[in-house]
């Protein structure tokens, strides 16, 4: 079954990411054909899915994922870099 989560941080609002949406299945792919629409990267890791579908909508997530979702947030720097200088 599919499975999908969005974060947002807002870094001088938000203490920590927050989840803004999730699903499974149908749900999971429409978050991501929206993103794809909004040319979002898609970063796929099974087992943080699985943790961060765990927490509420607009909630922000534990102490205990930060390291997970740290590694998704330099995946994400690193591609912004490399767009920046194929311009």
């Amino acid at each position: 079954m599919q499975k999908a989560v969005a974060l947002a941080y807002k870094k001088n609002q938000d203490n920590a990411p927050r989840v803004i949406a999730s699903g499974k299945g149908l749900l999971a792919q429409n978050i991501i054909t929206k993103a794809k629409d909004f040319n979002i990267p898609l970063f796929c890791n099974k087992n943080l899915v699985d943790s961060l579908l765990e927490i509420q909508i607009n909630e922000e997530i534990p102490q205990i994922l930060y390291d997970g979702v740290v590694e998704v947030f330099i995946w994400l720097n690193k591609l912004e870099e490399k767009a920046q200088m194929s311009r």
